[in-house]
């Protein structure tokens, strides 16, 4: 006897009512989750990412990842530098009253060098703030004035090749 029939429903009820009572995912509402592995944990992380997704961390899209205090992402960054962000883009948003547009703009190559005077000018440089909640406001409330400047999204890894997890 099925599901359905044992509470005394017909066989023919959508099969949507057999999923009522199955237990609800872990994460369900999809926060995006935090995770601090230890030392150990962190140097083998594709057998901690099947622990994350075990806690429904891959519901959300996303997880932070807090390395352990003793980990380095490289030994030094001396020789990045001259490495090339091909595309850079800038995040244009417009709008008012909780109603806002964005659009990205492709901007033309620049170093790494170049993308940190950048990012350090005074223009692009974080602002003062109290906490992370006070930096978090201000970033919101001034996306409409500085449109700020991404390097994201490029081939390649600047970590040392025992940490690059795609290596």
């Amino acid at each position: 006897m099925s599901w359905i029939a044992s509470r005394g429903m017909p066989e023919t009820a959508p099969a949507i009512m057999e999923v009522a009572e199955v237990e609800s995912p872990l994460n369900p509402s999809c926060k995006i989750m935090t995770f601090r592995p230890s030392m150990e944990e962190f140097r083998e992380f594709n057998k901690y990412l099947a622990y994350m997704e075990s806690k429904g961390a891959h519901r959300a899209g996303l997880a932070k990842v807090i390395p352990p205090q003793e980990w380095k992402p490289r030994q030094c960054y001396d020789d990045i530098d001259n490495l090339l962000i091909p595309a850079p883009i800038q995040q244009m948003v417009t709008g008012q009253s909780g109603l806002f547009t964005q659009y990205n703009i492709q901007k033309k190559a620049m170093t790494v060098k170049e993308f940190r005077q950048l990012a350090n000018s005074g223009k692009y440089c974080t602002p003062r703030y109290l906490d992370y909640e006070d930096l978090e406001r201000k970033y919101w409330k001034n996306l409409t004035f500085v449109a700020p400047i991404y390097g994201a999204d490029i081939n390649g890894s600047i970590y040392d090749e025992k940490w690059n997890k795609e290596s």
